[in-house]
């Protein structure tokens, strides 16, 4: 053979490598992988600007006029919120006072008021248009705005005595008592018996607080060594996710000035991200009905785009509309990146929930019903939570926390980002699986019950898992619906946490287990009713270890939430049990640790036996798991108390 023909040999990939593999059919896979990738990304993206041009070709005058109509919205509320505003109350008020009385200088310094000189100091010669008149040291309201004028013409003056009050170089001499809080946690047992909570800071009667009380130079005489507001026992430690803990903020002003946290402004700014998505999910879940009413999705179906592509490419246009719209709000409101990274999870479960909701619903008129509780409930999870950002951690199981955050110039770890994104993704995620599932012929164009779709998305994943190995379909699915029980559990927190203990634990320890113990049986029902497994006790008992068991290995992910302090609420142990960290012991830990093995191991096997009879079996099943469930839990947070 001659020099050339070996070269040639090994350039066409002919001759083995020296440890014995096919280097030129390696090469050759890979080049099929690239080019299978190159084409998958092609049919993608003719799918999407297929889906442009479709849309864009049914945009009526009507969606033009609500499409205007929104982002009018938005501008209006976002610039009213702003730092200047829309100057809608600006000299709304008219107060007549010379530019001698030393009330003029406060009419000119609020924006409310426009001040006219005041002729001869008669009250009786002021015109109808005055609203106010000031005379020295007294003020009259005249006219039918009078009252309120003097209402807003007394705060004025508080305002603008603070204002000077700040302006003063010696700030002892302004503000001579200096307060401190320090947030601590509510016990009931120092309750004494006229309801009030006793405390260790005892009156000395001399002006003076023992214990940690100020001192008279503002300084604390803290008896505690490390002197900082998180060292005592019965302080609320506010935690922190992966962040630097900063100093606390000091605010200085009056005593009236003072309020409770909250971001009103960046609060209104924030949800400004969260209002065009529920215009956009409403066009995006109308064109997939539109495919299955008119059965125009059966030319994709046929064509060779994979149901993914099809989805994928579907989806991609109106993605990119929502990150677009969220990087022009995040652009006029300082948002930064950050905010747009922060609505990005949101947009996509929007998505996701809606393709969902489109695939499930048989007509317009559910579509409608499912969107508008799509929006409402995911709504209603991002914002409330929102609400405490300056309060508790629980504000961060919201992303639009993070968004507040941005705007109140904070900076976010990378933790935080996380705890507060990962389980929108995870959520997103499974819709769209779920969703791809039924986009068949057999599911988008057959008039089906919602329950029996439902059950046909969960049966095509288990397909999907057994074209593996059968048993990994309940072990993966029961750690697929992780991210649903979390974020429910998350919202049941938020909600019942200011709750008293007394009415909220009941009601957490049946819902939490109501959640767990649905996840880790509605595959296991779906298999049976679609006859995946068969309906024999040994079956039963066999997928119902399995899916307690990725039950197990999910939930232990999700102790992410003891960073953020969560199981230091009552509410928060009953959701996600106790912290390991605070148990008196090793072998105590590690039994807590590893009884949830057994519980969710025979409480998923409970379910499934009554699954493997039917729709009834299941129902008593799973009632008895959630019952079993709810007990243990109970066990668990009395032990451990």
């Amino acid at each position: 053979m001659s020099g050339d023909d070996a070269v040639n040999e090994d350039v066409t990939g002919l001759e083995p490598s020296r440890d014995g593999t096919d280097r030129g059919a390696d090469i050759q896979a890979s080049a099929g992988v690239a080019t299978r990738f190159r084409e998958s990304l092609s049919r993608t993206a003719r799918i999407a600007r297929w889906e442009v041009s479709s849309s864009t070709g049914t945009i009526d005058r009507k969606t033009v006029l609500v499409l205007a109509a929104m982002v009018l919205v938005v501008g209006v509320v976002g610039f009213g919120v702003a730092d200047e505003g829309l100057g809608l109350e600006d000299e709304i008020y008219v107060v007549a006072v010379d530019e001698s009385n030393p009330y003029h200088d406060v009419a000119v310094e609020s924006a409310q008021f426009r001040p006219v000189p005041l002729e001869g100091g008669d009250r009786d010669r002021i015109g109808e248009s005055v609203d106010l008149v000031v005379s020295g040291d007294r003020i009259w309201d005249v006219g039918d705005n009078g009252e309120p004028a003097y209402d807003a013409f007394r705060d004025a003056i508080d305002g603008y005595n603070e204002a000077l009050m700040t302006q003063e170089a010696d700030e002892a001499a302004a503000y001579p008592v200096l307060v401190e809080l320090d947030y601590r946690e509510r016990d009931l047992a120092t309750l004494d018996d006229s309801g009030s909570a006793g405390s260790a800071d005892d009156d000395t009667g001399d002006g003076t607080i023992s214990d940690d009380g100020p001192t008279s130079d503002g300084a604390r005489s803290d008896t505690n060594d490390e002197g900082d507001a998180s060292s005592g026992d019965d302080e609320l430690q506010v935690p922190n996710v992966g962040g630097s803990t900063g100093a606390a903020e000091t605010t200085v002003g009056a005593p009236g000035s003072l309020s409770p946290p909250f971001p009103f402004r960046s609060l209104v700014l924030a949800f400004l991200f969260v209002v065009p998505m529920n215009f956009v999910i409403q066009a995006y879940g109308s064109t997939i009905m539109d495919e299955r009413i008119k059965r125009r999705g059966e030319l994709l179906l046929v064509s060779p785009a994979s149901r993914y592509e099809i989805v994928a490419g579907k989806t991609l246009p109106y993605l990119l509309a929502l990150v677009a719209i969220a990087a022009g709000i995040a652009y006029a409101i300082d948002g930064g990146l950050l905010a747009v990274a922060a609505a990005l999870p949101i947009a996509l479960l929007f998505l996701a929930s809606t393709f969902v909701g489109a695939m499930l619903a048989r007509s317009f008129k559910e579509l409608t019903f499912v969107t508008v509780a799509i929006s409402v409930g995911l709504t209603t999870y991002a914002f409330i939570p929102a609400i405490f950002t300056d309060v508790t951690p629980i504000a961060l199981i919201s992303p639009l926390t993070l968004i507040v955050t941005a705007l109140q110039g904070e900076s976010v770890a990378a933790g935080e980002y996380l705890f507060s994104t990962l389980p929108f993704y995870l959520s997103a995620v499974v819709c769209f699986l779920l969703g791809v599932g039924i986009y068949r012929e057999e599911d988008m164009f057959a008039q089906k019950p919602i329950p029996a779709k439902v059950l046909d998305a969960i049966a095509s994943q288990i397909d999907a898992l057994s074209r593996w190995d059968a048993r990994l379909s309940p072990f993966v699915l029961s750690i697929l619906f992780i991210p649903f029980i979390f974020a429910g559990q998350l919202l049941i927190v938020a909600l019942l946490f200011a709750v008293p203990e007394a009415v909220a634990l009941p009601i957490v320890l049946v819902l939490a287990a109501a959640i767990e113990e649905l996840a880790k049986s509605v595959h296991v029902y779906a298999g049976f009713a679609r006859s995946r497994f068969e309906a024999s006790l040994r079956v039963a008992v066999a997928v119902g270890s399995l899916s307690g068991l990725g039950f197990f290995v999910g939930e232990k992910i999700t102790h992410i939430v003891q960073f953020v302090g969560l199981p230091e609420l009552t509410v928060g142990t009953a959701a996600f049990g106790p912290d390991l960290a605070s148990t008196s012991g090793p072998l105590l830990a590690g039994a807590i640790f590893l009884a949830p093995l057994a519980l969710h191991a025979a409480t998923a096997i409970v379910s499934a036996i009554g699954a493997s009879r039917g729709s009834v079996g299941y129902a008593l099943g799973f009632v008895a798991a959630t019952l079993v469930h709810a007990a243990y839990n109970a066990g668990v947070i009395a032990l451990v108390a």
